[in-house]
């Protein structure tokens, strides 16, 4: 009884076969540019998802550490759309209003923790500000100040998401990872902070 009798399949096997059975993935590109404004130059940041990274004082190597898998790419339409308002905005003559939708998207990369913190900084008003223990209070947090400042600190997109408007219950300013002269002339020029507060 040979093969085809016994209900064997015989066939030829390819040595060439025409596609490969796995790839690795594409790199995501991320297009970066840096922008001047009143505190210092501006690094921008976008993927396809939206914004990724906005932060004073970085460039190039710095963005390749925070995304090491990604490839990043000079210039872009996207970023170069965004920068002029991005720049009033940090400017201050356009005003982004915490119950204003944003006309560009955010691509917000974090931990679950994290990015439910950054959701509750997105509700502050312009004008106010909420002390660590607050935001631990409303996010049902025992406990849990030092991990709502971590949180804040690590925040991805200055200004956008208002991490400068989170201060200490004593009114202090607490920190600001891009220095507490920044978040001082943030918060007076939004009228929350009246007097010369470091601490």
């Amino acid at each position: 009884m040979d093969a085809a009798q016994r209900g064997v399949y015989v066939g030829r096997m390819s040595l060439t076969p025409s596609a490969p059975i796995s790839s690795a993935p594409s790199p995501e590109p991320i297009h970066w540019l840096v922008i001047p404004t009143i505190f210092g130059s501006m690094l921008i940041a976008v993927s396809a998802k939206g914004l990724c990274r906005l932060s004073w004082d970085e460039g190039e190597e710095q963005l390749a550490a925070r995304f090491p898998s990604a490839q990043l790419v000079a210039g872009g339409a996207w970023a170069a759309d965004i920068a002029p308002l991005i720049a009033a905005i940090v400017a201050g003559d356009f005003i982004l209003e915490h119950d204003q939708p944003l006309s560009f998207k955010l691509d917000l990369r974090g931990t679950d923790f994290q990015r439910r913190v950054w959701d509750y900084l997105l509700t502050i008003p312009r004008g106010q500000t909420r002390s660590y223990a607050d935001i631990s209070r409303a996010l049902d947090i025992s406990g849990g100040d030092r991990a709502v400042g971590s949180a804040n600190g690590a925040n991805p997109v200055a200004i956008i998401v208002p991490c400068h408007r989170v201060i200490r219950s004593d009114g202090s300013l607490g920190g600001y990872a891009w220095g507490l002269d920044v978040k001082q002339a943030l918060l007076k020029r939004e009228g929350a902070l009246q007097a010369d507060l470091f601490g």
